[in-house]
């Protein structure tokens, strides 16, 4: 069915405090929390606390001093290098913040980042769209960082300071990710000086290095569904200039379904120098990951059984390696200069098994495309002969390949001097980034069994079924993207601070076709994105804050190869020559407070915060109707996203609680006409949008809790739940179709300090076995028959992302 083209389409007690570190001698532990770059937390490590209780047997993990003697947090909001020159303190940042530490990563014992995300972090929800756990959607807000192509993406990702979303797609491959160098990750909204993808907000990954992690770390789990994972890290300072660090992380997981097991390999180093207040640090990573993607399932199948699959393969095989350079200079008691230079190689491979188009002509020695008058063409360009036995269930792999060298620069200047007798700090700073991606795509026939497994036959497609264009396909893509941005904090008072600025960026794109000229192309976007806001102290533990910004996405290379709709293509796959499409523009307000308040049990930490974006010229993936797996993008006019996000936490040595609920509205605001696969469509495969119509997959409701407590000085206990409300199928942009029900799934934790070098711990999730999808769409009841009911058709227009049934998982920690 195309699965893979068909889905085209905090630490928040003060928002930082609560920082957890590891203690007693020989333990490995991060330094003073003082996460460095953009945008990072800065918080040093208050003494320990003398409360309530007695001072423990062995040496354990706790959370770091008593709340009255922390400082006050500082926080970076602009795409520096590591060092971070002279921060900015959380009352002053008019947007929410969201922050999850090295703490909260673990207690997850998911080598996902995006679980963490998902359970710290209000607003922001995952699903398995592509079927494989190391390759989810992150969704916030509405907007969306998927790995998966064709899906229009609305988040920019850092590691860094570094964004990794991919050159020729804009796509984040979380697989990639070392989770366990990872020293924070933090949300932060509203806030152009993050460049192009920012719709909805970025995502700031800050890893550890040897000056804030020393020691060295073992971890080793293993579990359900075949799951292992394995990780060591080690860090150490020399003297007070040197510092080294390095990660290395193995796992392997079979899956719960048919075909769907993964192997995901990860290094991450860094090499650290710094004196007088000048910080430099030269690091790299690697991985090597094999991952199956079953994706989503017609629902008859999964009635019979909760790990059936739709048409194997689906595998991905995704490689880079980077290089990143950083650097920040103190070069007067005011003025902070800092700098990056990274390279970047990215490889992927996808294989995808699939229903075909192509089948026997009226002569049946001949094969036809789309219907049986018109032919199918081989490379050589003669009609191709049929090959099959009579009966047989034609299908095909569709390969592609990527190919991608990212090079870029960016630095930026801090001062911090007085501006008319005030506290005011001043940041400029630019960036230019250069990519250029090899893309190449082929479409062989193959057979479909009764488990449908396709297989190949050898003979490949060339373009065939006109209008449509099936490859192959050869194409290089260079993306040169500039940008320019400053921003101002100026204080009125000791209560009220002023924030101003902006940034320029400037997006050429070139297309060059390697087997013809029908995908060339030549593509300039530029635009200037303001941002202004406030924030008010109200007492000295409640701050108000509003701001208003707009940013803008450019198409992606993807995106333009693939914007005509009566040229469609295959999604993710194969590209046609096709108009350009206009950038979108995204236009925020939000407003909010957020507090903290010292009792008896610990810290407490609240906020609440309202947000409204509204995006212009949305791009959009819609498929072909009749045709499985062809589709196109287009923008769409405006759509809307707005919520109301609330979180509230308690933080204590014993006590670790967090709990938050988010309302998203999401809506189109034009009225348009999109193809669909919907049981809604009219006669020609349409349907009718209406202004004030829902856009589909992102549920209105998302509640969530965690709790952990320390029965013991070495014994923990604790647990999390999560509910989403229901959503649209998407392909229901009409919103006809009865909703994907809601869901809500619980997760229990224990871990137990042996010595105080040893840890053995625990996780079961989904603990009562809830059966449930995270993600709906529809897909072609006739394409193939149901083998599980005798080949009948199937009746049941619906596919879905089904979740993991209950696992367990038992794993060691040992620290030196």
């Amino acid at each position: 069915m195309g699965k893979r083209r068909l889905l085209m389409a905090s630490v928040s007690t003060g928002l930082v405090s609560g920082l957890v570190f590891v203690s007693g001698a020989g333990a490995a532990q991060d330094e003073e929390t003082n996460v460095q770059n953009l945008p990072a937390v800065e918080v040093t490590a208050p003494p320990k606390s003398t409360a309530r209780r007695t001072a423990p047997t062995r040496p354990v993990a706790r959370v770091a001093g008593a709340p009255s003697s922390r400082p006050k947090p500082r926080i970076y909001v602009y795409p520096t290098a590591p060092g971070a020159g002279r921060g900015l303190d959380v009352d002053k940042v008019p947007s929410a913040i969201n922050a999850v530490d090295a703490s909260q990563i673990k207690r997850t014992a998911s080598p996902d980042i995006a679980v963490a995300l998902q359970q710290y972090v209000p607003g922001l929800s995952i699903n398995e769209v592509t079927g494989n756990p190391f390759q989810p959607d992150v969704q916030f807000r509405g907007f969306v960082a998927s790995p998966l192509a064709g899906t229009p993406q609305g988040l920019a990702v850092y590691q860094n300071g570094v964004r990794i979303n991919e050159a020729f797609s804009d796509i984040v491959n979380w697989d990639l990710i070392p989770t366990a160098a990872i020293r924070s990750a933090v949300v932060v909204t509203n806030n152009p000086t993050f460049g192009l993808n920012a719709l909805g907000g970025a995502i700031d990954l800050q890893m550890k290095n040897g000056f804030n992690y020393q020691g060295a770390e073992i971890d080793i789990m293993g579990g359900s569904f075949g799951r292992i994972q394995g990780s060591a890290q080690w860090g150490k300072q020399v003297d007070n200039n040197w510092a080294a660090y390095g990660a290395l992380e193995g796992i392997h997981d079979n899956g719960f379904r048919n075909f769907s097991s993964s192997d995901v390999r990860r290094f991450y180093g860094d090499v650290g120098y710094r004196f007088e207040g000048n910080e430099f640090h030269l690091n790299l990573g690697l991985a090597n990951n094999s991952l199956a993607g079953p994706s989503t399932v017609p629902a008859e199948l999964l009635q019979q059984y909760w790990g059936a699959t739709y048409t194997t393969p689906q595998t991905t095989s995704n490689k880079v390696g980077y290089l990143n350079l950083t650097g920040k200079v103190e070069a007067t008691p005011t003025w902070t200069f800092e700098g990056t230079a990274h390279l970047r190689g990215f490889r992927q491979n996808t294989v995808d098994g699939n229903p075909t188009g192509a089948q026997p002509c009226a002569d049946p020695t001949l094969l036809c495309f789309g219907d049986d008058t018109v032919p199918a063409f081989g490379l050589n360009g003669a009609q191709l002969v049929n090959p099959f036995a009579p009966g047989a269930i034609l299908g095909e792999i569709d390969r592609t390949s990527t190919r991608s060298t990212t090079f870029g620069v960016s630095g930026q200047a801090t001062n911090s001097d007085q501006l008319f007798g005030h506290e005011n700090r001043f940041v400029i700073g630019a960036s230019y980034d250069v990519s250029s991606t090899r893309f190449t795509g082929s479409a062989e026939l193959a057979t479909i069994g009764t488990n449908y497994l396709v297989t190949g036959s050898g003979i490949f497609l060339g373009p065939s079924g006109a209008p449509t264009s099936i490859g192959p396909v050869s194409l290089r893509t260079v993306n040169q993207y500039q940008g320019l941005y400053a921003l101002d904090t100026f204080n009125v008072d000791d209560r009220f601070a002023v924030t101003a600025g902006g940034r320029f960026n400037a997006a050429h794109i070139s297309l060059m076709d390697q087997l013809g000229t029908a995908l060339n192309g030549d593509h300039q976007y530029d635009r200037f994105n303001p941002i202004i806001g406030g924030t008010y102290k109200i007492t000295s533990e409640v701050t108000a804050y509003a701001g208003y910004s707009e940013a803008n996405r450019v198409p992606t290379p993807l995106e333009l190869g693939c914007a005509d709709p009566a040229r469609p293509c295959i999604i993710g796959q194969f590209l046609v020559a096709d108009p350009p499409l206009q950038q979108v523009v995204a236009k925020t307000v939000e407003a909010g407070f957020r507090g903290t308040k010292e009792l008896n049990i610990g810290s407490l930490g609240w906020k609440i915060g309202a947000f409204r974006a509204t995006n212009y010229n949305d791009i959009h993936a819609v498929p072909t109707p009749d045709l499985t797996g062809f589709g196109f993008f287009q923008n769409v006019g405006r759509t809307r996203r707005q919520g109301i996000e609330a979180e509230v936490s308690i933080k204590s040595n014993a006590l670790q609680f967090q709990a938050s609920y988010a309302f998203l509205d999401a809506r189109f605001l034009d009225a348009l006409q999109l193809g669909s696969n919907s049981p809604f469509a009219d006669a020609d495969g349409n349907i009718q949008v209406l202004p004030g119509d829902h856009i589909p997959r992102l549920p209105s409701h998302l509640v969530k809790a965690s709790v952990e407590y320390a029965v013991t000085d070495v014994w923990k206990v604790g647990g999390d739940a999560l509910f989403v409300s229901s959503q649209y199928f998407v392909g229901d942009e009409s919103n006809q179709f009865p909703k994907l029900p809601s869901y809500t799934v619980f997760n229990v934790h224990t871990s137990y300090q042996i010595t105080k070098n040893f840890q053995i711990y625990g996780r079961v999730n989904n603990l009562f076995d809830n059966r449930y999808s995270t993600l709906g769409t529809f897909f072609d009841r006739g394409a193939l028959p149901n083998f599980t009911n005798g080949g009948a058709e199937f009746t049941d227009p619906r596919s879905l992302s089904p979740a993991r049934p209950r696992a367990f998982y038992a794993g060691m920690r040992v620290t030196f």
